[in-house]
């Protein structure tokens, strides 16, 4: 009976990874966050659109004012995960100072959530070899749409996701405090690639249903699932 149970099991594994490696999936991410202002917008649009994203979140910026909007963002089923303690070019730093920043980071996030984070972005994207190999976690980059100039309108923020986004891909956002037009780009963004066909999930989940197991000091940062 254990024999046949195991099989199940695993027939059910296999279809779920193909059902995934077939649908057209695609990770929203945020950095720079949290904070009261801006987050919650963003919040709102993915509520609103009953979507998950991921949060790249700066650990200088995780306080008694901010960790009810990060509750608020892991109960709607979105990822919270570590984008640094200072957002400084940690190309820069040595071992000891990379693994401050974070480890700070983490555990701050840990300690609202509950839940150690899995995934890395490297303030800037700037990683060098000392980086892969201090920091214990998988790292993440993606495609932007330069949603951090202010004069980028929502159209075009909007436009510049819609135009590239492919299976696999990570998009690369900003829920920065004052950065608005990102939030009102997003109620263009999501109803598209929905019509599109494409489904919206956070980071882990990526990786999940398309079957790939990324591992940590691989010195390889993942703007697709599909990166090697």
């Amino acid at each position: 009976m254990k024999k046949y149970f195991i099989m199940i099991v695993a027939v059910l594994v296999c279809l779920t990874a193909a059902a995934g490696d077939n649908e057209k999936l695609v990770a929203l991410t945020f950095d720079d966050g949290p904070n009261t202002v801006t987050t919650p917008k963003v919040l709102d649009v993915l509520e609103e659109n009953g979507v998950v994203a991921t949060f790249f979140l700066c650990g200088k910026d995780i306080n008694t004012s901010t960790r009810d909007v990060m509750k608020r963002a892991v109960k709607l089923g979105c990822e919270l995960e570590n984008h640094s303690r200072s957002h400084s070019h940690m190309s820069e730093m040595n071992a000891d100072k990379i693994r401050m920043e974070a480890n700070f980071t983490s555990h701050a996030i840990k300690q609202v959530t509950g839940r150690a984070p899995q995934f890395f972005r490297a303030p800037y994207l700037d990683t060098n070899d000392l980086m892969y190999e201090t920091i214990d976690l998988i790292f993440i980059g993606g495609f932007d749409v330069k949603d951090w100039e202010p004069t980028v309108t929502a159209a075009d923020r909007s436009q510049g996701v819609i135009s590239r986004v492919k299976d696999g891909d990570v998009v690369l956002l900003h829920d920065f405090e004052g950065n608005d037009a990102t939030a009102e780009a997003l109620k263009t963004i999501i109803p598209e690639l929905k019509k599109q066909g494409y489904t919206f999930v956070t980071v882990s989940q990526l990786f999940k249903l398309k079957g790939i197991t990324p591992k940590p000091h691989a010195k390889i940062t993942y703007h697709n699932v599909y990166d090697k």
